[in-house]
C-alpha cells in the first residue's frame, strides 16, 4: 500500500440521495406543464409529452421503441407479463443487484434460478448461465451492473440458441455502451429506472422498457396502461394496470435527456480521478471497465479480503465513523433478504461464490457529478488510513 498523503483534515463527504443534476430547463419545463392544466379546461391527460420522452429515450438508447412506466421494478414486471412467465418457470438472474431483479419473476410464480458473476465485470457469466439453463428456463435477467454493460454478444448468441428471452435490466446504465453502441436495443427488451438516486431521474421515480421487438414493445405498453388498445374505439385486449409516468414526469423527461450525456460526461471524469488516486492501494479492487463505454452510475469498489486480516464492517467503521466518508452497499446478496431467504433461497442454494463474495466485499463510494479532485484525494486518502487503522 502506497503511503498517505499528509495535511488532510477530516471532513463530511456524504453519499448523496440525488444522483442526477438539475437545472433551469427541468424548472420550466414543470413549470409549463402546470400552466397547461390551468383554467377551466386544462388537464394532465392526455399526454403528448409521453410520446414524446419516449421516442426521446428509444434514439437516445439505440432501440425502436421505448415504453415509459412508473419505475425500473413495475418494467421488469410488465416484462414477465408480456413473457406469460407463471408458475412452473425459471428465470436466471445475478445474486448481486436489487431484490426486485429477482422478485419480479418470484411475484409471477416462477422459480429464480442464481447463475454467478464475472469476477472481472462483476456482470453474469455467460458460461456459468448456460450450465443453469433448463427446460423449465423462460427468462434471463442479465443487470449492468453499477453502469458496466455486461457480455451482451454471449448473452444474446444464448438467447438465440436456446429461444430463451433476454430481459436486460438496465437500471444503472442510461448511456452506458456495449462495443461502441447503446444498450437499449439488446435481448428482447432493456428496462430503465429514473429513480431519485440514478444519474437520470424523473422527479424522484420512474422507469421504461425499450426494445426492439415491436410486437413485444406493444405488449409492454397494453399491460401498463390497462390492457388499453387505441383507435376509435378504445379496446380492452388484455388485463393490465396504470404504470404511467405523468404528464410533468414526461416533461422533465424531455430536458433531462438533453443533459444526460453532460452529466454522465462529468461523472466519467470523477470516475478516472479516483480510479488515479486508488491505483497504488493493493488491498482495493478498483471497478473494470470504466473507458469500455461505462455508463458511470456507481464507482464499486472492493476489499480485498484475503488480504487484509479484517472484514468489510470493521474497514467501514473506521471509514465512515473516523474520516466521514459515506459509503453505500449494492447490493447484499438477493438471496439473504428476508423476503427470498423465507421462499428457501440461500448461498448454499445459489451455488454462486464469485458473487457471495463480492457480496461481502463490495462498498460503493460517494462519487457524483459534483464530486471535486480534492474530494477524490481526500477520499482515497481516507481510505488509506483506515486500512491501516482496521489493520491495527
Amino acid at each position: 500500500m502506497g503511503a498517505g498523503r499528509a495535511g488532510f483534515a477530516i471532513r463530511e463527504i456524504p453519499f448523496a440521495a440525488m444522483g442526477g443534476v438539475y437545472e433551469e430547463d427541468d424548472l420550466e419545463a414543470i413549470a409549463r406543464a402546470v400552466r397547461a392544466a390551468m383554467g377551466p379546461a386544462g388537464s394532465f391527460f392526455p399526454l403528448p409529452e409521453e410520446s414524446q420522452f419516449e421516442s426521446a429515450l428509444a434514439r437516445h438508447e439505440g432501440a425502436r421503441r421505448a415504453v415509459g412506466v412508473n419505475s425500473c421494478g413495475t418494467a421488469l414486471d410488465v416484462c414477465m407479463m408480456a413473457l406469460e412467465i407463471g408458475p412452473g418457470d425459471e428465470v436466471i438472474t445475478t445474486p448481486l443487484t436489487f431484490v426486485c431483479t429477482a422478485t419480479c419473476a418470484v411475484a409471477r410464480g416462477a422459480r429464480v434460478v442464481f447463475a454467478d458473476i464475472d469476477p472481472r465485470t462483476l456482470c453474469l457469466d455467460p458460461s456459468d448461465l448456460r450450465r443453469r439453463i433448463s427446460e423449465r428456463t423462460k427468462a434471463i435477467i442479465p443487470v449492468h451492473f453499477a453502469g458496466m454493460a455486461a457480455d451482451c454478444h454471449a448473452l444474446d448468441t444464448i438467447a438465440r440458441e436456446t429461444g430463451v428471452a433476454v430481459i436486460y435490466d438496465a437500471a444503472h446504465a442510461v448511456c452506458a455502451r456495449y462495443q461502441g453502441r447503446p444498450i437499449g436495443g439488446r435481448g428482447r427488451a432493456a428496462c430503465y429506472s429514473f429513480q431519485s438516486n440514478k444519474n437520470m431521474t424523473l422527479l424522484g421515480e420512474g422507469g421504461a422498457v425499450t426494445s426492439d421487438d415491436e410486437d413485444f414493445a406493444e405488449r409492454v405498453r397494453q399491460k401498463k396502461t390497462f390492457g388499453y388498445v387505441y383507435g376509435p374505439k378504445i379496446r380492452v385486449v388484455t388485463v393490465g394496470f396504470n404504470y404511467r409516468l405523468t404528464k410533468v414526469q414526461c416533461a422533465v423527461g424531455l430536458t433531462q435527456l438533453e443533459k444526460i450525456d453532460r452529466v454522465v460526461a462529468r461523472r466519467l471524469e470523477a470516475f478516472r480521478q479516483i480510479h488515479r488516486e486508488l491505483e497504488d492501494i493493493e488491498e482495493i479492487l478498483r471497478p473494470a471497465g470504466i473507458e469500455e463505454g461505462h455508463g458511470c452510475h456507481l464507482y464499486v469498489i472492493r476489499l480485498d479480503t484475503d488480504k487484509v486480516g479484517f472484514d468489510r464492517a470493521a474497514f467501514l467503521e473506521v471509514l465512515q465513523g473516523k474520516y466521514r466518508v459515506h459509503c453505500a452497499h449494492h447490493y447484499p446478496a438477493v438471496w439473504s433478504w428476508e423476503a427470498m431467504s423465507n421462499l428457501g433461497y440461500s448461498e448454499a442454494t445459489a451455488d454462486c461464490p464469485i458473487a457471495a463474495r463480492a457480496c461481502r466485499q463490495v462498498i460503493s463510494l460517494p462519487i457524483f457529478p459534483h464530486t471535486t479532485e480534492e474530494d477524490c484525494r481526500y477520499i482515497a486518502w481516507a481510505i488509506k488510513q483506515s486500512l491501516i487503522e482496521a489493520r491495527r
